[in-house]
């Protein structure tokens, strides 16, 4: 009381290696990454850590690979440093989140190309007529979607604050991850937990979806350092365990309220 506040905590759990720990080859280790770091992080995120820490407890799952081996030597035979492990640790964080956007439909892969390029802010329609081909889609189709504005030969996605506040997906006849997630962000902030767990109660399972958009967000904003931003996807998921609590809530109550009626009469 009244000292610095415990605002994150690590974990240290140590084991002691084996005498006989084997010696692997960087291609070893990282094909190992490859195969464990994916479902560890999967799991981080399904216990709801928050964005700004991923990256920090991802180390953990990393480093249990690094250090089962005694060694692990590059391609000259050499052993490969603590921060040499660690880049290789957080080069396939970067991996598996590129990865999810798999998960995303056409409009909002392209969204996401574009947002790592210019924000919120206006670009060139050229530019983004190429980028929405490579991506399988059409400007106009996003535009129709209500998550960008083109006009005068310039292109800008809409903030959270510019989206509709009467939006429904169960009347939007295009609707994205992309829109979802900045929905469910625009209903936090003039909402509040409740507003937006009204919005999740409509969404069904592609509010899951949405909240792996907002991890990759977060990240494409720490490293474009486009603080306020970040902060936003950040708020969005630690906010999400009381989102989802309020929206089991309201799915329910509808039904309880429904029986009483039943036995009043």
């Amino acid at each position: 009381m009244g000292t610095n506040a415990l605002a994150s905590s690590i974990v240290l759990v140590c084991r002691k290696r084996p005498e006989d720990a084997p010696i692997a080859t960087r291609r070893e280790f990282v094909q190992a990454l490859e195969a464990e770091l994916t479902p560890a992080l999967r799991n981080l995120q399904e216990g709801n850590i928050a964005p700004v820490d991923l990256a920090q407890a991802a180390i953990g799952p990393g480093m249990a690979v690094y250090t089962r081996y005694s060694k692990v030597l590059d391609a000259e035979g050499n052993a490969l440093t603590v921060k040499q492990g660690l880049a290789l640790i957080n080069e396939k964080l970067d991996a598996v989140l590129a990865e999810q956007e798999g998960d995303f439909g056409a409009d909002t892969r392209w969204a996401l190309a574009w947002f790592e390029q210019s924000g919120f802010a206006e670009g060139d329609f050229g530019v983004a007529d190429v980028l929405a081909r490579a991506k399988n889609t059409a400007v106009a189709g996003m535009v129709e979607a209500g998550i960008l504005i083109s006009k005068a030969g310039k292109v800008r996605l809409l903030k959270p604050e510019e989206l509709p506040p009467d939006w429904s997906p169960e009347t939007d006849t295009r609707p994205t991850e992309w829109e979802i997630v900045h929905q469910l962000i625009r209903a936090l902030n003039t909402g509040g937990e409740v507003g937006a767990a009204e919005l999740v109660a409509k969404l069904g399972s592609h509010a899951d979806t949405a909240r792996e958009l907002a991890y990759r967000l977060y990240v494409l904003c720490e490293r474009k350092k486009r603080a306020q931003e970040a902060l936003a996807y950040n708020a969005l998921v630690q906010s999400w365990p009381e989102i989802q609590r309020l929206a089991s809530e309201r799915e329910t109550r509808p039904a309880a309220a429904q029986q009483a009626t039943m036995f009043n009469e």
